[in-house]
């Protein structure tokens, strides 16, 4: 009687199989954790051997899941999915263009931006012309500190910079990424309120922002110390301005607090901050108490170390921009700079009413700030920038058309070297290493990568808004008329961004007669919301 196939030999066989195959498997994927500990190329891999793979494959086939499950490629916020890819695809140099044509409803969709393009447009220099500069240099067209002509003003060489974030909010290889990028870009690095850290120390110019702790220019008590701010500067001749921080959009009136067991030695060194108690951040300033007294601060620290010195603050009641421009127009005081920071505008941690509801969106803020400038006729004696969501080439020029002369990217900034927006800045996990201090997340940074991806991602910018103003029929987007932009509503109608917020007015060439030529910016006129339009 048949009893069967024989299960010795062939079973001990199979068992040989089965272990030398668990055994490749494991060999491979241990391979895999090796090579992904040591590679420097993606942060998530290196922190999350193996299993950070999965991110990707999932990102690989999203668009395929997205398109039947789960939000569109506009959907998503603070930035959608589009504008991710977008700053990725210029970061890495890779194909940052879209296929098949836009995917917005533009007709049904409220509040959307079109730009008016000339039939003749101004030429953009292109690869092989003997003018080309792969750098594409977009430089302000003022000075920094030229009305008040202090000793050390200078013309900004570029239009996009990257806006405050402080060392602690971020890690030191952030920093470092984003002050080198800086230098590769030829932008200005700001410092953020928490001082100037050895991380910022690597060629990139910095604009060294003070906020309500004086990190950096303070005694022990808190009080602000004139004579450390002029010590912290003489020991980093890379600071070229200056940056009194009065709020900002995501949580204007707002103090803070490092307990103190979060305070290393590094830390206190920088902040100039004792380590046995909690360092508070008031939420004013002791220094002065009013436009008056804000600008006799301005003026002595200027007076003390020639550099510009400017304010940066979201905006709400305008009383304070009324009066500030009222005392600019006497000609004998003045900031030499203000960046406005819209509501929508990020921050590593804040109460979230604060974030949503504190503050006039940039759009608003702007318009009115620069109207109230306008009114009193002192808008070309102060440089303007504008900072919150513009990190991208429709939003920047817009802001160019309000009244900018620059802008400042902060997140935006951040995308490019290799933040996935998992929206984790508050807890100090941050999986890309950028928002924390934990020692393994942020090795997963590597400076040597990141700060070439910073660079690439603000040379695109600049080339972006080259060609748009090209498009529009001037050299430089701060000659791009606010009557260029129009907005549409969801029911076929528009405006021009001129009727709706005020903003630049200029001449430009007569359509048809193919010329590129354009007037000085000092002829170029800022109206009020509402005024009349005549360049349609």
């Amino acid at each position: 009687m048949w009893s069967g196939p024989p299960t010795g030999l062939p079973a001990a066989i199979c068992l040989a199989i089965h272990m030398t195959l668990l055994l490749l498997a494991a060999l491979v994927l241990s391979a895999v954790t090796v090579y992904d500990l040591l590679q420097r190329r993606h942060a998530i891999l290196r922190n999350f051997p193996l299993i950070g793979h999965f991110r990707y494959w999932l990102e690989s086939v999203g668009p395929e899941l997205r398109q039947y499950i789960v939000t569109s490629n506009n959907e998503e916020r603070p930035f959608s999915r589009d504008q991710r890819r977008w700053v990725y695809s210029s970061s890495k140099l890779q194909n940052n263009y879209f296929g098949f044509g836009s995917t917005n409803d533009m007709e049904l969709t409220p509040n959307y931006l079109v730009v008016k393009h000339q039939m003749f447009p101004a030429r953009v220099p292109r690869v092989g012309d003997p003018d080309f500069d792969p750098q594409y240099p977009l430089p302000c067209l003022k000075t920094l500190g030229g009305f008040r002509k202090r000793p050390r003003a200078f013309t900004p060489a570029s239009v996009v910079n990257v806006s405050g974030m402080s060392f602690v909010a971020l890690s030191g290889a952030a920093v470092e990424a984003l002050n080198r990028g800086c230098q590769l870009a030829g932008c200005l690095h700001n410092t953020g309120e928490g001082g100037i850290s050895s991380h910022h120390a690597h060629d990139g110019d910095l604009v060294w922002q003070i906020g309500t702790g004086y990190f950096g220019c303070r005694e022990l008590d808190g009080r602000f110390s004139l004579a450390r701010l002029k010590d912290t500067i003489a020991s980093h001749p890379q600071v070229r301005a200056i940056e009194i921080k009065l709020s900002q959009g995501a949580k204007p009136g707002v103090g803070g607090v490092l307990p103190k067991q979060k305070i290393s030695d590094e830390i206190a060194r920088i902040r100039h901050i004792p380590r046995d108690r909690d360092c508070v951040s008031p939420s004013s300033h002791t220094a002065f108490r009013d436009v008056d007294s804000l600008l006799d601060f301005v003026e002595r620290i200027a007076g003390e170390t020639g550099l510009p010195v400017g304010i940066k603050a979201a905006v709400g009641e305008l009383p304070f921009w009324t009066g500030l421009a009222t005392f600019i127009a006497r000609g004998d005081r003045a900031v030499d700079f203000v960046t406005i920071d819209g509501g929508e505008g990020g921050t590593g941690a804040g109460p979230l009413v604060f974030a949503d509801r504190v503050a006039l969106p940039f759009k608003l803020g702007f318009s009115r700030v620069q109207s109230i400038f306008a009114e009193h006729g002192v808008p070309e004696r102060v440089v303007f920038i504008g900072s919150g969501k513009l990190g991208f080439p429709d939003a920047a020029l817009l802001a160019f058309a309000l009244g900018a002369d620059m802008i400042n990217v902060g997140r935006e900034a951040l995308l490019s070297i290799g933040c996935i927006q998992a929206l984790r800045c508050h807890t100090n996990h941050c999986p890309t290493g950028i928002a924390t201090q934990h020692p393994w997340l942020t090795r997963g940074l590597d400076p040597d990568l990141k700060c070439v991806r910073l660079a690439n991602y603000v040379i695109t910018l600049r080339k972006e808004l080259h060609v748009l103003s090209g498009a529009c029929g001037v050299p430089h987007p701060a000659l791009v008329s606010a009557d260029q932009l129009e907005i549409l509503d969801d029911r076929f109608g528009s405006k021009t961004v001129a009727d709706i917020f005020g903003g630049r007015r200029s001449q430009r060439p007569e359509a048809g007669t193919g010329s590129s030529a354009v007037k000085p910016l000092a002829l170029v006129q800022f109206t009020r919301a509402g005024s009349p339009s005549s360049l349609r």
